[in-house]
């Protein structure tokens, strides 16, 4: 066996392969697709050229990878489409509101708290997601959810309060949909 580990040779493949194929695969999906799109796709197929390196033909590496392009590209294009009727599905359905914001107190102090606490809130108060959930969806600890949730439902508690001082009647309280105390 040669000196060089087998890491080390199939990396120095895979280099030789990119040094080939690159320029002209590049070139096929920027002809097929807009630049963002087309070096998105160059990366993906790159990585499957990694992956499957050993099914490479030597002698045929070109027509390889523009078959490997040409799937990555098919699979970008189904996933924009998908992407596009998740879009068009969300901008017609409804947006939540809640039973009691007739006048709108709700939303707008809502929209006056910080984002991190509105997504917590709606995760939270729309999602049904329990503390232990919300941890698992945010990324952060249970107990650091538990605390940000008790906060960010007393911020929109004060906002809820403080606009309606500013002018009118209106319950304060936040309601869970479907929970106790109904």
């Amino acid at each position: 066996m040669n000196a060089a580990g087998p890491d080390v040779q199939r990396r120095r493949r895979f280099e030789d392969l990119v040094g080939v194929v690159y320029q002209p695969v590049q070139r096929y999906l920027r002809r097929r697709a807009d630049p963002s799109t087309a070096d998105d796709v160059l990366g993906d197929v790159l990585l499957v050229l990694w992956r499957r390196l050993d099914d490479v033909p030597d002698d045929l590496p070109l027509p390889y990878a523009y078959g490997v392009a040409r799937g990555c590209l098919a699979n970008s294009r189904r996933g924009a489409a998908r992407q596009e009727r998740v879009l068009q599905r969300l901008a017609h359905e409804a947006r939540p509101t809640a039973d009691a914001d007739d006048d709108g107190r709700l939303t707008e102090a809502l929209d006056a708290l910080p984002e991190a606490d509105r997504e917590l809130l709606r995760l939270w108060a729309w999602e049904q997601l329990p503390p232990r959930e919300l941890a698992l969806a945010l990324d952060i600890s249970p107990n650091a959810a538990s605390i940000r949730l008790h906060r960010a439902k007393q911020k929109l508690k004060d906002q809820l309060g403080a606009r309606k001082d500013e002018g009118g009647s209106g319950h304060t309280g936040v309601r869970r949909k479907g929970g106790a105390g109904r």
